[in-house]
């Protein structure tokens, strides 16, 4: 069994953080999805596919994965650089601007 081990990125529609401080272990798919002729839905007789496991550090994860004899690798997170001005948001309200504040 192959899996990988990464750390889930933001949700690109929101500014918050949420499920993106745990790891997550996530087995790679070992059969080709296949469609219902009749329906049309896609289906796979894969079921690890299924499973993610969420762990709270990254030797967890690993750990895990070396106890149960699965070949993980690990994908590291790109570290996201602060978006901080020296102002912050109220210095567009602030008397002493230079210039015309407009969107």
């Amino acid at each position: 069994m192959q899996a990988r081990i990464y750390r889930p990125a933001r949700n690109a529609m929101t500014s918050g953080m949420a499920k993106t401080r745990k790891w997550v272990l996530e087995f790679a798919p070992a059969s080709a999805r296949e469609v219902d002729p009749l329906m049309g839905w896609t289906s796979s007789t894969d079921t690890q596919a299924q499973v993610k496991l969420r762990f709270d550090s990254k030797e967890a994860a690993v750990e895990y994965a070396e106890d149960h004899g699965i070949d993980a690798v690990v994908v590291e997170p790109k570290v996201r650089k602060a978006n901080i001005r020296a102002g912050g948001y109220g210095e567009n309200f602030a008397t002493s601007r230079r210039g015309p504040w407009t969107h």
